[in-house]
């Protein structure tokens, strides 16, 4: 499928869940949540449903989020459904990582094949203020089991004024260390963050890892949100800024929620269900909303204007 600005729109984030077992401050920090009654999420039938009209219609990655995909029952064997159903689809999660330790195994035999994982910190104190958990070893644990079962890993950091700009340039060495491309990400404004929460840009986020190492920039794959460097002339490194004309330019994906709503874009509230096509085996209507919904994406997202997403993003997967 091809959008009304030429974009082909071919890869697919599915979030399985709202939920998530921690309540990190630049997207979910602690208040009263207005969770998705269980039986009111699309189940896993229904989703692979849609996955299957998605693959057949040029989706070439899929990439399983939340919340926290791994806190519900069962998206290991989810997983297992669309790797046999497709074997060659670029099939990837994103995770917190605090359940992967246990979970990485089964994902891998059922056909996972990538996986990005949160790490904005390597100091314990500084997750649990980050996260409001104490599970910093948890993740770390999680790390390692995915680099020892062969997924290929990158780590995902967002720097955040006055928490974790000082750890970057050893989170990096950290990446180094693992083998697992780390990817800096720009806090993107939203109004389920805590008001403290302050972003810090590219330029600065390079200035910072310049101090410790030789930074060259690498040419833009032109379907990666990411800006890519080089980390004296041997690793490679990203960084991702919703905030620049880059991010946007060349967006090809499309976003269904757990509770059944195809997102056009990460930033905009507008999106269409899918909910009651899918439970009344209404394929062609699936399909029709589905190539409405890739019709009317939007040329880009609102961030650049300075203006704040009303969008929830454990409820989309980021």
């Amino acid at each position: 499928m091809v959008d009304s600005f030429g974009r082909k729109i071919d890869y697919l984030r599915v979030s399985v869940t709202d939920r998530c077992n921690l309540r990190c401050a630049y997207c979910m920090p602690d208040r009263p949540f207005e969770w998705i009654e269980h039986n009111k999420i699309l189940s896993f039938e229904n989703i692979f449903s849609f996955v299957k009209i998605a693959i057949d219609n040029g989706v070439e990655k899929i990439r399983i989020t939340g919340g926290e995909p791994l806190v519900r029952k069962g998206v290991e064997n989810f997983v297992g459904l669309i790797s046999k159903y497709a074997p060659n689809i670029d099939l990837a999660m994103t995770s917190n990582g605090v359940l992967l330790a246990q979970k990485a195994e089964i994902l891998k035999q059922n056909g996972l094949k990538r996986v990005n994982i949160s790490l904005d910190t390597l100091k314990p104190e500084i997750f649990e203020k980050i996260s409001k958990r104490n599970l910093l070893d948890e993740v770390l644990k999680g790390i390692d089991k995915a680099v020892e079962v062969g997924f290929k890993v990158k780590l995902n950091c967002v720097v955040v004024r006055g928490i974790n700009e000082n750890e970057i340039s050893e989170i990096l060495n950290f990446g180094i260390s693992k083998n697992a491309e780390v990817r800096f990400i720009e806090f993107m404004q939203n109004s389920h963050a805590l008001d403290a929460v302050k972003c810090i840009g590219a330029n600065e986020i390079l200035e910072i890892l310049s101090r410790d190492f030789k930074i060259s920039p690498l040419q833009k794959d032109p379907h990666s949100p990411s800006s890519l460097f080089l980390a004296n002339d041997k690793y490679r490194f990203g960084i991702i800024s919703p905030h620049g004309e880059e991010f946007c330019k060349s967006c090809n994906r499309i976003r269904l929620s757990a509770e059944g709503l195809l997102i056009p874009c990460l930033y905009f509230d507008e999106a269409m269900s899918i909910k009651k096509a899918l439970a009344d085996n209404d394929f062609d209507e699936v399909l029709r909303i589905f190539e409405s919904v890739v019709a009317n994406k939007p040329e880009k997202n609102r961030w650049a204007q300075s203006e704040v997403s009303n969008r929830a993003f454990y409820e989309t997967g980021g």
